[in-house]
């Protein structure tokens, strides 16, 4: 029986329109996949929703790796890959 190949990582980033953070985490974000790592990015608009709005715009941009919270404000690309399982280049 042949193995199915693992899902990519889900990566959610919350966010808002207008918000130079929030495309500059995107734009690492993206980056990260040019550099080989495969993940599923998703975009959450906080403004979209009351409760993700009062909760997380003070904090915007905030990064989701599979459902736990490893960057916030401001990218954190070592913390996003190591939870992506990638060399962070401190090991």
């Amino acid at each position: 029986m042949s193995r199915s190949p693992r899902a990519a990582p889900r990566v959610v980033l919350l966010g808002r329109p207008n918000c130079h953070l929030c495309d500059e985490a995107r734009e690492e974000l993206l980056a990260l996949r040019s550099d080989g790592l495969s993940f599923e990015l998703e975009e959450v608009d906080i403004e979209s929703d009351d409760a993700l709005l009062r909760a997380h715009l003070e904090r915007i941009p905030v990064v989701e790796v599979e459902g736990a919270e490893v960057s916030t404000l401001s990218f954190d690309a070592v913390a996003v890959r190591g939870a992506l399982g990638a060399p962070t280049g401190f090991e």
